[in-house]
């Protein structure tokens, strides 16, 4: 069975999509934009056209013995900034010329660089839809160098939005988390939320190594399907032997395929759904407690910290902190085993804490 996952895994996957250059990649992968203020973004450009043309009418003022006025009268400051305003606008209504050589080459060296610069930002927001492509690209190729140790969410429905939001409630940063699905209504809910995105099928290993799988540190996989769930995991940890890959399966059954594909950890979604409706007929405050330990930002929460140098050698029950287990060599084991009663250097506690919003 694994064995034949992984050819349906890769089948239809070309690793010439890795390979290609980066302006190839612009529409699969996208690289969040900083949320700027319409206005703020016109004034901006108005104040750059405004300095140009101060910066101008300065200079030609300073030179003004080597313009022409057709009135044969000295130029006033009045005159230079008139003269450039109509100069840098490309209108040149020729009533105001360089007459003499410095005039001429102070006009080819840095009036019409600056009349350049004037009709760029009149016209940005056209150049930019231009460029858009390009810029894309190299965010890109900046991305692709220095993107490690980030985290890779594979679908971005109901449970990979909920998991992200998660992972970044834990303190993991936006532009750290990675986003892979082939919905693009899917893509643009990420997107909206700061997150790069790429668009594919995950189960090609091009598109995970488009995600950078291979330099991640953690894989969250939130397929709709099992079978694409296998296949995900197989395929990421081939990709990386390292990575913490923790999955989501609707059937108890697949848990074995999924641990045997490679997932460090397992959740059955549906039958930790059906659970909590079960515990909710008979005890709905229990469930109550447990939508508040998953809710990092409100009431209480589930977390993990390191064992402080006071805390060695104690008991776990006698800790400033409720604790509900100690991880020991990457084993969990719960408070009263006869493995933790004392606690060690190296352990780590998994403990209640309040909200953030506490």
């Amino acid at each position: 069975m694994r064995e034949r996952l992984r050819r349906v895994g890769r089948r239809g996957s070309s690793d010439d999509l890795f390979d290609k250059p980066d302006y190839a990649l612009v529409g699969i992968i996208k690289i969040p934009e900083l949320e700027r203020s319409p206005g703020r973004a016109i004034g901006r450009r108005i104040l750059f056209a405004l300095v140009a043309l101060f910066a101008c009418s300065l200079v030609v003022y300073l030179d003004r013995a080597g313009y022409r006025d057709v009135k044969d009268t000295p130029l006033t400051y009045l005159d230079s900034l008139y003269y450039s305003a109509v100069t840098l606008s490309t209108t040149g209504y020729g009533d105001v010329t360089p007459v003499s050589e410095s005039a001429r080459l102070i006009n080819v060296v840095f009036i019409t660089p600056l009349r350049v610069l004037f009709l760029i930002v009149l016209i940005g927001t056209t150049l930019e839809v231009l460029t858009e492509r390009s810029r894309q690209a190299i965010k890109i190729q900046n991305w692709r160098n220095r993107v490690r140790n980030h985290t890779v969410v594979i679908g971005y429905g109901t449970k990979g939005r909920t998991a992200t939001a998660a992972v970044i409630a834990d303190g993991v940063k936006p532009s750290e988390i990675v986003v892979v699905d082939d919905d693009q209504d899917a893509l643009d809910a990420a997107a909206a939320d700061g997150l790069v995105t790429v668009r594919g099928d995950a189960t090609k290993a091009d598109i995970l190594r488009l995600a950078g799988v291979q330099h991640a540190a953690a894989v969250i996989i939130a397929a709709n399907r099992d079978d694409t769930a296998v296949m995900v995991t197989l395929t990421a940890r081939e990709l990386n032997p390292r990575a913490k890959i923790v999955a989501s399966v609707r059937e108890s059954e697949n848990i074995h395929l999924m641990r045997q594909s490679g997932a460090n950890s397992v959740v059955v979604s549906s039958e930790t759904a059906g659970r909590l409706l079960g515990i909710a007929t008979l005890t709905p405050s229990v469930v109550e407690v447990v939508e508040d330990l998953l809710s990092p930002e409100e009431g209480y929460a589930i977390a993990e910290r390191e064992v402080d140098p006071t805390e060695t050698g104690g008991s776990p029950a006698h800790t400033k902190d409720l604790v509900l287990g100690v991880v020991r060599d990457g084993s969990l084991y719960r408070v009263g085993d006869p493995q933790v009663e004392s606690i060690e250097a190296g352990d780590r506690l998994l403990y209640v804490r309040q909200g953030e919003k506490n």
